[in-house]
C-alpha cells in the first residue's frame, strides 16, 4: 500500500497525545486514520481497521515497524503497510512532527 502526497495535510495536535510505543484513533474529514508514535521516535499512520475482521489497530500491539492487529494477531509493516501474517496490507498515510510538536498527515 502506499502513501498519496497529493493530498492535503491535516493537523492532529501535539504529539504528547500519542504516548511512545502506542497508537491513537482519529478522525480526519470522515476518514478514520490510525497514528502510531514507535519507541524511535518516528510516527506512522496507517487506515484505522484491520481488513481482516475490522480490529481497531491503534489498540494493536507494536513491536519496531511491526503492527500486530488485536484481534487475530494479522501483523502488517507500519512503514509500508505490507502483510507481514495475513492476506492483505494496509493502507498507509505520510505523517510527520513538525518543529512545534504537531503532528500532521496527509490523507
Amino acid at each position: 500500500m502506499s502513501t498519496n502526497t497529493l493530498n492535503a495535510a491535516h493537523s492532529l495536535g501535539p504529539i504528547d497525545r500519542i504516548p511512545f510505543g502506542e497508537g491513537r484513533q482519529f478522525d480526519v474529514n470522515g476518514t478514520l486514520i490510525a497514528v502510531f508514535r514507535p519507541r524511535n521516535g518516528e510516527v506512522r499512520a496507517t487506515q484505522a481497521e484491520c481488513p481482516h475482521k475490522m480490529g481497531r489497530l491503534a489498540d494493536g500491539l507494536m513491536g519496531g515497524t511491526t503492527l500486530i492487529c488485536p484481534l487475530h494477531g494479522w501483523k502488517f509493516n507500519l512503514a509500508t503497510g505490507e502483510a507481514i501474517m495475513g492476506d492483505c496490507g494496509v493502507q498507509t498515510y505520510r505523517c510527520w512532527v513538525d518543529d512545534d510538536g504537531t503532528v500532521w498527515v496527509e490523507v
